[in-house]
């Protein structure tokens, strides 16, 4: 068995142009032009790397898009400050402050300085809470996990049901994803450092997902024939022959691992271009919802 391999640039880019049709009539029929702000401490460089993709992706769909840069020693109130000043910007419809924020930041604090009507990035911790709760439905979810669910489902897979294993537990993919996929009716496993014979538990996974930052941890005797594997890692590893000496891989042995599942996404090319696509979604939902629409 090959896998088939899920390909996230192509959905991604549906996606886009599904949105760009939509902003279109948003703008022509009720004059409404959605707007995302997105806050940038510091000079991290993969920051500033995904900033820039973040812009540049909206001003393809047509979102409006409003960047505002901070130094690295900026202070928590000129943060706060600078997100209440957005939060009363009606030209702004989505924020979106990247992380990680410099250390002697209060990260927490900032986050839920956010409009709870304007947190594309779903991190607010009501939409976390609602997200968490049976019955509950958050204003926005969080966009790589929401760009796993979007993944499944454009590709047919069944959710309810399934076995469903997580590999990782953290704040912005593996709690989240997990909630999405209970609410989904699959029977959820979240595995972590300390869980014990972890090949064992994924083997039960009709979908993995795997989300540990660890390179290439999943083998193929990890995964049960049949599976599908999205895999959410991003790791550099040394590569001499690459022209920037690495190259990227993801937290899945895709050679091996594709041999074994029924379906795989590749790193890069299979999450990665989600994120950006569901903050795009999240971004005109907003919009639409400021407008009554």
């Amino acid at each position: 068995m090959t896998a088939q391999i899920i390909d996230g640039k192509a959905i991604a880019a549906a996606i886009q142009a599904e949105l760009t049709e939509e902003v279109q009539r948003l703008k022509e029929t009720h004059g409404v032009v959605p707007g995302l702000a997105t806050v940038l401490v510091g000079e991290n460089p993969a920051s500033i790397t995904y900033v820039k993709m973040k812009r540049k992706r909206s001003a393809e769909v047509g979102i409006r898009s409003f960047g505002y840069e901070l130094p690295a020693d900026a202070s928590q109130e000129e943060v706060e400050g600078l997100v209440r000043e957005l939060n009363a910007n009606p030209e702004i419809h989505g924020i979106l402050v990247q992380l990680p924020l410099p250390r002697h930041l209060n990260e927490e604090a900032v986050l839920a300085a956010i409009s709870i009507e304007k947190d594309v990035d779903g991190f607010h911790p009501i939409n976390i809470g609602r997200l968490a709760m049976k019955g509950r439905e958050p204003l926005f979810v969080p966009c790589t996990p929401a760009g796993v669910i979007e993944l499944l489902d454009r590709t047919g897979v069944e959710i309810e049901g399934k076995e469903a294993v997580v590999l990782g537990r953290s704040n912005i993919v593996g709690l989240p994803v997990s909630m999405l996929l209970l609410h989904r009716n699959a029977t959820v496993t979240i595995c972590h450092s300390r869980t014990r014979d972890l090949p064992a538990v994924t083997r039960r996974a009709d979908i993995l997902v795997a989300a540990v930052g660890r390179p290439q941890m999943v083998k193929g005797d990890w995964v049960k024939p049949g599976a599908v594997v999205i895999d959410v890692g991003v790791n550099r590893v040394e590569d001499p022959t690459a022209k920037r000496g690495y190259r990227l891989v993801g937290d899945v042995d895709f050679e091996e691992v594709r041999e074994v599942a029924s379906a795989i996404t590749p790193v890069p090319g299979g999450v990665g271009p989600m994120t950006i696509a569901m903050l795009l979604t999240n971004t005109v939902r907003s919009a639409k919802r400021a407008a009554g629409l």
